[in-house]
C-alpha cells in the first residue's frame, strides 16, 4: 500500500523557516512525484510545490517561488519542502501528494496518493 506521512508543521513568526517532511513507503524512490499541496480555512487546496524523484525536477507557485525549496532524500525515500521567509499568508495545512511517474505538476487530480495534514501557522 502507498503511504504518504507528512509532518514538520508548527507554529513560527513571519519571517521564520519550517521544513516539511512526506516520508513515503509503498513506492520505489524515481518511480513518483510528490506534489506540496496547501489548504487555509474557506480557501479551495492550492498546488505549492512539486519534486520528481526520477530526476530531481520541481515546480514552483509564484507564490512561494524563491522562498521554498523542495527535495528528496533517496536513503530515506522522503521528500522535504523547505520553507524560508514564511508570511502569514502561508498559514494553512499543508498535504503531500503522490503519484507515478515524472511529471512535476500543482494541480489536485494529477495526484492519486494523499497524506495527511500537518499545520502550518505563520504569526505576524
Amino acid at each position: 500500500d502507498v503511504q504518504l506521512q507528512a509532518s514538520g508543521g508548527g507554529l513560527v513568526q513571519a519571517g521564520g523557516s519550517l521544513r516539511l517532511s512526506c516520508v513515503v513507503s509503498g513506492f520505489t524512490y524515481s518511480d513518483y512525484v510528490i506534489g506540496w499541496f496547501r489548504q487555509a480555512p474557506g480557501k479551495e487546496r492550492e498546488g505549492v510545490s512539486c519534486f520528481s524523484s526520477r530526476d530531481g525536477t520541481t515546480n514552483y507557485a509564484g507564490s512561494v517561488k524563491g522562498r521554498f525549496t523542495a527535495s528528496g532524500d533517496k536513503s530515506k525515500n522522503t521528500v522535504y519542502l523547505q520553507m524560508n521567509s514564511l508570511k502569514p499568508d502561508d498559514t494553512a495545512v499543508y498535504y503531500c501528494g503522490a503519484d507515478y511517474g515524472s511529471y512535476c505538476g500543482l494541480r489536485t487530480y494529477e495526484y492519486q496518493f494523499w497524506g495527511q495534514g500537518t499545520l502550518v501557522t505563520v504569526s505576524s
